[in-house]
């Protein structure tokens, strides 16, 4: 990537895609370890912290769709890191021991992502920015 002023610097489509593809280049390259996509890591963890969560609260922790969340959710049932239970027509998403194993190596891979950014962007920098993206996306969401 060059240092020079883009044409479309500006623009904040333009820049938070540039930032994306980045950032999830980084992402994958760490997970790559644990054979996991970094959306996928997001559910695991968030279902280990949340033993039984449904698919609509996972929705919202994941700021997805439910469709898009069933189907992460799928995938991971076919690796067999997570598993469904229903009762009556509420389903309810646990890990499996398997996923509880790597989960250190998930966490691990995190925090290499976030030492591979801070180091090139500085850690208030990192943060600063980061807060600002997600307060962004929480705004731009509501409209």
């Amino acid at each position: 990537m060059t240092t020079e002023k883009n044409t479309y610097c500006k623009c904040l489509y333009y820049s938070a895609n540039a930032l994306a593809r980045i950032i999830t280049k980084i992402a994958e390259e760490e997970f790559a370890v644990v054979n996991l996509a970094p959306s996928y890591a997001f559910i695991l963890m968030s279902v280990i912290k949340n033993p039984g969560i449904q698919a609509g609260e996972l929705a919202k922790i994941m700021m997805l769709k439910p469709s898009t969340v069933t189907r992460l959710v799928d995938k991971l049932i076919e690796q067999e890191l997570l598993k469904k239970h229903t009762e009556g027509r509420t389903t309810f998403i646990y890990a499996t021991a398997k996923a509880v194993e790597i989960n250190e190596q998930i966490k691990a891979a995190w925090f290499k992502i976030y030492n591979r950014y801070t180091d090139v962007l500085g850690e208030a920098f990192a943060n600063e920015l980061t807060g600002n993206i997600y307060q962004s996306a929480i705004k731009l969401e509501q409209k």
